[in-house]
């Protein structure tokens, strides 16, 4: 039989346990465990999984949209590395919902469009479109194709 022995120090262990306590609220923090998520971030998604047809319908169903089960398009899109003002503005409603297309400036990325069925207040063809960079939801809007009245809104489901 085999024995261990080990002599602890009072310091050492308390030492020990204030560093686990320190990591532990940091991974809190971290993680969003800390209290009511700002509203302004909006739906939190980015980087959410959306790498198959299932799991990006399943993104927007998660928000309260329901949608076609396909895409009516896909398109490869290259985000810009100098925005435009509209590209500028763009960003600025992404930003507000947690996403920011600076950081894939000049990289390749694909927008899925679906078209959405249940908008509480449009009237006409309105969808929603997700831009896809590895698998990640790294942009998302709904907007209407109505030429009288279009609208362009973040991907939280709308409050009436």
């Amino acid at each position: 039989m085999l024995f261990l022995t080990a002599k602890l120090d009072k310091r050492k262990i308390i030492g020990g346990a204030l560093a686990l306590l320190v990591l532990a609220a940091l991974a809190v923090l971290l993680l969003g465990g800390g209290g009511d998520r700002d509203e302004t971030a909006g739906p939190a998604a980015a980087g959410t999984a959306a790498r198959t047809n299932e799991q990006r319908v399943a993104y927007l169903g998660g928000l309260g949209w329901e949608v076609e089960t396909d895409p009516i398009d896909t398109q490869t899109v290259t985000i810009p590395k100098d925005f435009s003002k509209v590209y500028a503005d763009y960003n600025t409603l992404q930003k507000a919902q947690g996403f920011d297309l600076k950081k894939y400036a000049g990289l390749e990325a694909t927008r899925y469009t679906y078209e959405v069925k249940n908008h509480p207040t449009a009237k006409g063809k309105v969808v929603a479109d997700m831009i896809v960079y590895r698998g990640k939801v790294i942009a998302a809007d709904v907007q209407s194709l109505s030429a009288d009245g279009g609208f362009m809104e973040g991907v939280a489901f709308p409050k009436v």
